[in-house]
């Protein structure tokens, strides 16, 4: 569909006031007058309260991210059957509640993202298995009966945290063999954020080269997930992450603001207002954050949950850095050095080598050096 904002009218904007008022976020009864069609000061509050509520960008227009998670909102578990496709995954609340539900009764299906993926479908045939069901891997009427008639095994805790922490205390403590993708944002035809001849896509791009050098030279697998003249959709770049497998998924890119005076370093991992989080995710977005600002200097804007597609959808800890505004004069500045982009990358790579140390053998925040990484790898080595 068209992008939809204030000010547009139509049939598309009265479907989206009625999922909008079906949703508690309008009131029920229509607009008189033919207002019904009109996108008007009332909708676009309406649609910054659900993108708020979602962990979306708050920007009050209705493009094709906050339409599919609005089309999301309106499933309930057991309004449709639920099924693994291949080439066009159902995602909606009800895949969540899912989810969800078969991991309080002790199933493996993986973060709950909303998205019926092979790991969801593979816990949901591990319960039909154990509970005398035909295992077919579709979620129907009898199914859902099941699945609300028993008690969850266990309450409280999470076990996606304790799931997501075992894998990287297994993991060990060394780089050597591990799987980054760095996805420099943007490429090709999309500049992103382009001020005064400083493009965001060539920063990024620079960026994630250095950083990859780093991570080489320590032993880890640094995939790119595009080339230079490239622009894969978030989508296409979190299907990267999951076919090859990788262990973390760093993206990497600048912002933008009105205010000139907008400035500052943030940093995201998936996560929603119901809860739901990748801890190991966040954990990693907070050592990123904390490496990067005693580093540079720049402002805290802190980690935050959102469920952006490339946070969403990759099976592994994800987190999106922005770093700086390239809207902001004095950011502007330092990211065109190159030297501050060798500090942006050492503080990155850091960042990641704490997350493996689980805190042995660690120094304090802004002390780690390239150097003490790779004296630390030649070590364990021996």
């Amino acid at each position: 569909m068209r992008v939809l904002r204030r000010g547009d009218a139509g049939p598309a904007v009265a479907e989206v006031r009625a999922t909008l008022a079906g949703l508690g976020l309008l009131p029920s009864n229509p607009p008189p007058n033919g207002a019904a069609e009109v996108f008007d000061e009332l909708v676009e509050h309406a649609v910054r309260t659900f993108q708020q509520q979602r962990g979306m960008i708050t920007d009050g227009v209705l493009g094709p991210a906050t339409y599919r998670a609005l089309r999301d909102a309106t499933y309930q578990l057991g309004a449709r059957p639920l099924a693994y496709l291949v080439s066009s995954p159902v995602s909606g609340d009800d895949v969540l509640a899912l989810q969800e539900r078969l991991l309080e009764l002790g199933y493996d299906a993986g973060r709950p993202n909303g998205v019926f993926g092979v790991q969801t479908e593979g816990a949901l045939r591990n319960f039909q298995r154990d509970y005398g069901l035909t295992v077919d891997g579709i979620c129907g009427a009898a199914t859902v009966r099941a699945l609300r008639q028993l008690s969850p095994r266990a309450r409280g805790g999470s076990p996606v945290l304790l799931r997501e922490q075992e894998r990287v205390r297994k993991a060990g403590p060394r780089l050597r063999g591990k799987r980054i993708v760095i996805d420099p944002g943007h490429g090709g035809p999309d500049s992103g954020v382009s001020v005064a001849g400083v493009r965001e896509a060539d920063l990024v791009w620079d960026l994630a080269r250095r950083l990859e050098g780093r991570m080489v030279a320590t032993g880890m697998q640094a995939l790119l997930s595009r080339g230079r003249d490239q622009c894969p959709s978030e989508a296409d770049r979190a299907h990267f992450a999951n076919e090859v497998g990788a262990d973390l998924y760093l993206s990497l890119h600048s912002d933008a603001n009105s205010a000139p005076t907008a400035q500052g370093v943030a940093s995201f991992h998936f996560g929603t207002a119901g809860g739901n989080t990748s801890t190991i995710g966040e954990t990693l977005a907070g050592f990123v954050q904390r490496e990067l600002v005693v580093r540079t200097g720049l402002r805290d804007c802190r980690a935050h949950p959102r469920t952006w597609d490339t946070l969403r959808l990759t099976r592994c800890p994800a987190v999106r850095i922005e770093i700086g505004y390239l809207t902001n004069a004095d950011d502007r500045a330092r990211l065109a050095d190159p030297t501050f982009r060798d500090v942006v990358a050492e503080g990155i790579l850091v960042a990641v080598k704490r997350l493996y140390l689980l805190g042995e053998n660690d120094q304090p925040t802004g002390t780690f050096t390239f150097a003490d990484v790779l004296r630390h790898e030649l070590a364990k080595a021996e």
